[in-house]
């Protein structure tokens, strides 16, 4: 008779696989709660003291980390001297492991969960017996997924349980152990030092999608797993198609956009870059703005939302063609009113649990991994030196400051014109300043508001082109970081041109 050891924190669907285990001429080995639960459905089960010939101690800390236990799942059945070992000290071989880890992510993610708390939740046995069970997957079967029951039953009824079915088991088990070690890690270090020098984080499949970037790409999507409340990851779907990969990656950059704004705002974004951003006094009145900035691009955009959507409101967006939109809440008639365009997401984020920015950002190359502080920085028009004789008004540094907070969310190099409460024109990605420049500005000067415009740059001009060309096409008013050997260059021509230059003293580029 074969030998299988169950012990789980997850009960479900543990009696019906024991019972099938049986079917198949196992004897059951269960611990505590486990063998409690297969006891009272009726089972026949043998103690892990009996094998172990030793009681449970330290509060349950100690009952599986035993030679009788770990002899039994790590001898090769293929060298008579391992099965000799057995034999002398009177071990049994153990065929199937079946455990669950304890409860620690469930614990952690509770309101006032104490450190203590959370380190009895950290599973020692557990993992033991099945990387000791997995190491020798040729001879021991593994289950760690109640998912994986009926498959292990079909195969133990049908003798497939080959090497290549053992295999994966075994890949399972140490990509589910790896992962619960680096949660524990996540959790020790969520304090500690920023840059480890071994980074280890963990990711659940959430999502497989359709495809990639492209039609020919292979894709999924995995969500942190801590989660994070006001990302995409954690966003409910209401309404709408499955999202897609360059879906999640727009929204994602919508979300961190609209995070910058206190006030009603409304984010619309396209490949990644802003396409238009509006304040207002409501959510309607930012939603126009927005729309106004660039009424083409946004077609088919991305539109976030900072404030519940009335119905005035989603009166005006039913009208384009849209992909996403997200917001904390919808009204009834705001809702039905969206959901008549069956394929539209439809999406809320709890605004409540923005954070400061606290996650880093990461960014996958050949071979590694970028990680950095996010570009959290706050500016206010205190922030900013005035270099030209020209000195702006109050209204051109209130609109240089918001026009600092789109800036660095366009992909370098960027160039911004906006008001206080409405971008006009953004030239981003461009592989020269003055290409950026020009792109903005014409796109700028077709706006009503265009009189009352600055422009903002996330890094130096390198020559005095930029200004030159902003200033003969209406800008009042530039921020920049500066930091070029050229400056005075620049500063020079403001001056010559009666515009204000202001150096901000931080560059922002997004690439």
């Amino acid at each position: 008779m074969k030998t299988a050891l169950l012990s789980v924190s997850d009960k479900t669907g543990i009696v019906e696989f024991a019972r099938g285990l049986v079917k198949a001429d196992f004897r059951i080995v269960s611990t505590g709660g486990t063998k409690k639960v297969l006891e009272e459905a009726g089972l026949s089960i043998v103690s892990v003291e009996a094998i172990t010939n030793f009681p449970e101690m330290l509060d349950g800390r100690v009952k599986t980390l035993h030679p009788a236990i770990h002899g039994g799942l790590l001898a090769r059945r293929d060298l008579p001297e391992h099965l000799a070992a057995l034999k002398e000290h009177n071990i049994d071989l153990i065929d199937l492991v079946c455990v669950n880890l304890y409860p620690f992510k469930s614990t952690i993610m509770q309101n006032g969960v104490t450190e203590a708390e959370a380190i009895e939740q950290i599973d020692i046995g557990g993992p033991s017996m099945l990387r000791s069970a997995a190491k020798n997957f040729a001879s021991v079967l593994l289950v760690v997924d109640p998912k994986d029951y009926q498959p292990v039953l079909a195969a133990l009824a049908h003798q497939t349980d080959d090497v290549k079915f053992r295999r994966v088991l075994a890949l399972k088990v140490f990509q589910h152990t790896a992962a619960y070690d680096t949660l524990i890690a996540q959790y020790l270090g969520q304090n500690g030092e920023i840059f480890p020098d071994e980074l280890t984080k963990t990711y659940t499949k959430k999502q497989v999608m359709r495809y990639g970037e492209n039609s020919h790409q292979k894709a999924a999507f995995y969500e942190d797993a801590l989660p994070v409340p006001f990302s995409i990851a954690q966003a409910q779907q209401l309404h709408g198609k499955a999202l897609s990969y360059n879906n999640i990656k727009d929204a994602d950059a919508a979300l961190k956009m609209s995070a910058e704004f206190n006030q009603p705002a409304v984010v619309a974004v396209k490949h990644m870059n802003p396409c238009g951003i509006g304040l207002g006094q409501n959510i309607e009145e930012a939603w126009d703005r927005a729309y106004e900035a660039d009424s083409m691009s946004i077609f088919g955009g991305i539109i976030v939302l900072n404030r519940p959507v009335d119905l005035a409101t989603a009166e005006k967006m039913h009208k384009l063609f849209l992909e996403i939109i997200i917001a904390p809440s919808f009204e009834k008639e705001a809702f039905t009113v969206l959901a008549q365009k069956k394929n539209l997401r439809i999406m809320t984020v709890d605004f409540n649990q923005h954070q400061d920015a606290k996650e880093l950002e990461t960014v996958s190359v050949m071979g590694g991994l970028l990680v950095q502080e996010q570009d959290a920085v706050v500016e206010t028009a205190t922030d900013f030196k005035v270099v030209s004789k020209r000195q702006p008004t109050e209204s051109e540094l209130k609109a240089m400051v918001f026009g600092q907070t789109v800036v660095k969310h366009v992909k370098s190099n960027a160039i911004v014109i906006t008001t206080d409460q409405q971008t006009l024109g953004i030239g981003a990605g461009q592989m020269n300043r003055i290409g950026s420049v020009e792109i903005a500005v014409k796109q700028a000067e077709g706006s009503a508001n265009f009189k009352n415009a600055v422009m903002a740059s996330d890094a130096f001009f390198p020559m005095e082109d930029c200004v030159e060309y902003a200033a003969k096409h209406g800008i009042k008013a530039i921020v920049e970081p500066g930091g070029s050997i050229k400056d005075q260059a620049s500063i020079d021509k403001a001056d010559e041109l009666g515009i204000s230059l202001i150096f901000s003293g931080r560059r922002h580029f997004r690439h």
